[in-house]
């Protein structure tokens, strides 16, 4: 199966008429078995890691690749594994918790975009500037931390937000940044297993918060922020690929051919070397073949 016949179900690149109720969690039509599953997995990690070797010697563009969800619907997992093959010295993970004091004497996506990726690089948010749009609506009493001017806090805020991811995700694509942004769309029953997995294995226990439940009981209100976030922000510079995750493999295969895909579109290709560059190297491999064999030990 070809990377794009694989993303194009939960590729949202216009929100206008994006609904949650269109995008079920689970894995649907997929019968491939465990084994298959892997298989497919390992064939888009290795052709990540080949497509991220050309995107460093390239050095052009910048690829920013963004993951939100739910807790426990997978983000760490997911990283881990489709990233699993590529170059650290090529790739960063940011993760962004509760912002600091420092972070909140700035606008609210200061603390991201000084974490941006340098060109040849794929830089990765574990949460993003998409949080004061989804946990900031869900408790607007967080607000009161931001420090905003009351001039600032419209009832029209969130519509601000929007226009203004909008307009800073399209002056990175102006400006050669690849963006790709992932919602892992698990299901509250399937949360609900992955928490009582946390409680029952001790090796888990640490990554478990009596917050996490809480938050369950405000789970319509996230969904209702999530929905409205990718209806105003999809576009087809910076799209949504919104990834049944009930099943972890799946949204595993999902993700890697959704940046393989991404990746591929760009005609990375090695530095053509000129002229005069070839030459050095046939001097140096002449200099290194007239030395000879090292002497036996």
């Amino acid at each position: 199966m070809k990377p794009q016949d694989l993303v194009a179900p939960f590729l949202v690149t216009d929100g206008s008429r994006f609904s949650l109720k269109d995008h079920p969690t689970g894995s649907g039509s997929w019968k491939q078995s465990k084994k298959d599953t892997r298989k497919l997995l390992e064939q888009g990690v290795e052709r990540l890691a080949a497509l991220q070797e050309r995107l460093y010697a390239q050095d052009t563009w910048g690829v920013l690749l963004i993951f939100q969800g739910m807790d426990a619907a997978g983000k760490d997992s997911v990283i881990a594994h489709v990233m699993s093959g590529v170059n650290p010295q090529g790739c960063q993970v940011c993760s962004f918790k509760t912002p600091s004091a420092e972070e909140l004497d700035h606008d609210f996506m200061w603390r991201t975009t000084k974490a941006l990726p340098e060109r040849g690089r794929i830089g990765i948010f574990n949460r993003s500037y998409y949080e004061e749009t989804l946990v900031v609506r869900v408790h607007p009493e967080i607000l009161d931390r931001a420090k905003l001017p009351a001039a600032a806090r419209t009832k029209t805020i969130w519509r601000d937000r929007f226009e203004d991811i909008n307009a800073f995700e399209r002056y990175l694509a102006r400006n050669g940044y690849l963006i790709r942004k992932f919602f892992l769309h698990v299901s509250k029953e399937e949360q609900k297993e992955r928490f009582l997995d946390r409680i029952a294995r001790p090796e888990k226990n640490w990554k478990f918060s009596a917050a996490d439940v809480k938050e369950r009981e405000r789970w319509d209100d996230y969904m209702a922020a999530y929905e409205d976030t990718i209806r105003h922000t999809a576009t087809l510079h910076a799209p949504w690929i919104v990834v049944p995750s009930d099943s972890k493999r799946f949204a595993r295969i999902v993700v890697a051919s959704a940046i393989v895909e991404a990746l591929e579109g760009l005609d990375l290709a090695f530095p053509t070397l000129s002229p005069a560059r070839k030459r050095e190297l046939r001097i140096c491999r002449a200099a290194l073949e007239r030395e000879g064999a090292p002497p036996r030990a």
